[in-house]
């Protein structure tokens, strides 16, 4: 099987990482990947967005079947492209239509389907700027600390956690009148603060049936003792010791079978991974958002994890056999830490040269953000690098972790000390 592999940050890294171990790969070229990938198949210079670029390719080079790493092309209509194009349609792609993905492209729309079918999630209601007098008045009515949520895609900026009815006030009218998060924001979505602990649940899905992949925990916060300003992700670590047994019995059918089952009512088609980002209350799971992708950084210990040919997996959804195909993952903990540059995730420097990883022994490092200049391999992102280990227990496999980032150097190079303290004391 000839595959390509769209995306560029640590999730793709892991992909291709468990894609290249395929028994029934031929070739694999990742779009438009960075220093890591092209150890396991040939980067290629693709727009994610150009889908005309990626046809040209994709017939040039009879791929067989296109894996999306990151959301928005698949909110952009990506499959859907395939699916209209004569030439494209008998190619699968993995990742949902349009429709589906607009569970992730659209808060109030994931929030109906979820009022729809009897899914847990907080209380909300979303408003507009014509309705922004309407949302004034709905704050009043919360209680603090204040969640805003705005519509669309705001690469990872657009939650909002407030103290104050008065802050929360002006964040509405700036979001709505002010533009602040741009056509992201047109929407937003006012929603009751949940307390509790945070975990991710991913599944893959052909549309009928599911597979459940291990779970994840990861670390949003820049700062130790998750404080500071929200990251792409600084860490994560799998399994989450909570979310065994009962727990993951009611995850499975309070909140999967619901999903599954009611994307199906809802006649919409899905082939792909749904991320459930979820928090437990007091031992009842709720859904705080859906991806229609893997997440970022919980891909580089779910993937770790997975025993199954990832690609055998891959077939059965585009063949609508999945529930005929076998699953299993190691025993093993896996934990990651995020290397990240001074000044994320606000300003920082990229073009810095990355020295040490040839010392890296006893870990996965995946690349997040890096770019090859011949045998020199610089810093591209925020995000650098995401160092991955297994342990017979979380405690085993983060001491692993940190011991190698200490081999690894770059300039003004950051990352939490304290990745799964929360967990494993």
């Amino acid at each position: 099987m000839r595959v390509l592999l769209l995306g560029s940050g640590g999730r793709e890294h892991a992909m291709a990482w468990k894609i290249s171990q395929s028994s029934i790969l031929d070739a694999l070229f990742i779009a438009p990947g960075n220093a890591g990938t092209r150890n396991f198949g040939k980067n290629i210079a693709l727009s994610l967005n150009d889908f005309n670029e990626i046809k040209e390719f994709v017939l040039q080079n009879q791929i067989d079947m296109v894996v999306v790493g990151p959301e928005e092309p698949l909110v952009n209509g990506i499959h859907d492209f395939f699916l209209a194009d004569e030439l494209l349609r008998k190619i699968p792609v993995i990742g949902p239509q349009k429709e589906g993905a607009k569970l992730e492209g659209s808060k109030d729309y994931a929030k109906e389907f979820m009022a729809r079918h009897s899914i847990p999630t907080a209380k909300y209601a979303s408003f507009t700027k014509e309705t922004l007098e309407q949302g004034l008045v709905y704050l009043e009515k919360m209680k603090a600390p204040y969640v805003l949520k705005a519509d669309g895609l705001a690469a990872g900026k657009g939650v909002l956690i407030l103290e104050s009815l008065e802050e929360a006030k002006l964040e509405l009218y700036t979001i709505l009148s002010d533009n602040k998060f741009g056509d992201a924001g047109k929407k937003v979505v006012i929603e009751q603060f949940l307390s509790g602990v945070e975990l991710s649940v991913f599944v893959l899905t052909d549309g009928d049936s599911f597979k459940i992949l291990p779970e994840a925990k990861d670390y949003k916060r820049i700062g130790e003792n998750d404080l500071g300003l929200n990251t792409g992700g600084m860490g994560a670590v799998s399994p989450v010791p909570f979310a065994q047994g009962a727990f993951l019995d009611k995850v499975t059918n309070q909140i999967i079978i619901p999903t599954v089952k009611g994307l199906k009512n809802d006649n919409i088609p899905y082939k792909g991974f749904i991320f459930f980002g979820l928090i437990n209350v007091k031992g009842e799971p709720y859904v705080i958002e859906y991806n229609c992708r893997m997440g970022d950084p919980e891909t580089e210990v779910v993937i770790p994890r997975l025993k199954s040919d990832i690609l055998d997996l891959f077939e059965g959804i585009a063949t609508n056999t999945l529930s005929e195909r076998d699953i299993q993952f190691f025993e093993q903990s896996a934990a990651t830490v995020m290397m990240v540059s001074g000044g994320y995730p606000e300003t920082y420097k990229t073009g810095l040269p990355i020295y040490g990883l040839n010392n890296v022994t006893d870990s996965l490092v995946f690349h997040a953000g890096t770019t090859a200049d011949g045998p020199s391999i610089n810093t591209s992102g925020g995000r650098v690098l995401s160092v991955t280990s297994y342990g017979k227990n979380l405690e085993i496999a983060l001491a692993k972790s940190y011991e190698s980032i200490q081999k690894i150097e770059f300039d003004g190079a950051y990352y939490r000390k304290d990745i799964g303290f929360d967990v494993v004391k």
